[in-house]
């Protein structure tokens, strides 16, 4: 069965943290991404619902998309699509008034430059301090890079003021 094809009822079924195996397009490796669905899991988040936009506040998702693995630009694309949708997912369980704002602001999108897997870890941590979402890709390993790499860190949507606490040092990819 692909990734697409799962339903949330049979994701329902599974006494532990699910995961998803993404179809990648051909030639490109599918990608595993965690659920947000495990209390263990909304324990590390912190509280997604906290983080509020004002009516006149932007805001963005961001992604920190690792240099060091020289991923071709299609594969960096897809990527980011995952965090997208990893983010969007979670999010939209958590905080849908933020979704809508960030949706209504025309859903600023921006990728930034990362230098290894230690640097997405500890912006994780930051973010998920701030009670922003962040989910970091792992690719499953089937042409460029190794199994179970992080890849790309999703981090947002969120008040760009917020996330430029923990990215605003970071140059654009």
């Amino acid at each position: 069965m692909c990734g697409a094809c799962v339903s949330a009822a049979s994701l329902a079924e599974v006494p532990f943290k699910p995961t998803i195996v993404v179809d990648a397009p051909q030639g490109e490796p599918e990608v595993v991404v965690d659920e947000d669905d495990s209390e263990e899991e909304d324990l590390a988040d912190g509280d997604l619902s906290a983080v509020k936009a004002g009516v006149l506040q932007p805001c963005k998702l961001v992604f920190v998309v690792r240099t060091d693995l020289g991923m071709s630009p299609g594969k960096i694309a897809a990527q980011c699509g995952h965090a997208t949708l990893a983010c969007y997912k979670a999010l939209v369980k958590k905080n849908p008034k933020l979704v809508q704002h960030w949706e209504r602001t025309g859903q600023a999108k921006i990728a930034l430059k990362g230098t290894s897997e230690d640097q997405l870890l500890e912006l994780e941590a930051i973010a998920k301090s701030l009670n922003l979402c962040a989910r970091s890709i792992q690719d499953a390993g089937r042409t460029q890079v190794e199994a179970g790499s992080r890849t790309v860190l999703g981090i947002g949507p969120g008040p760009v003021d917020l996330i430029n606490q923990v990215t605003g040092h970071l140059r654009l990819l």
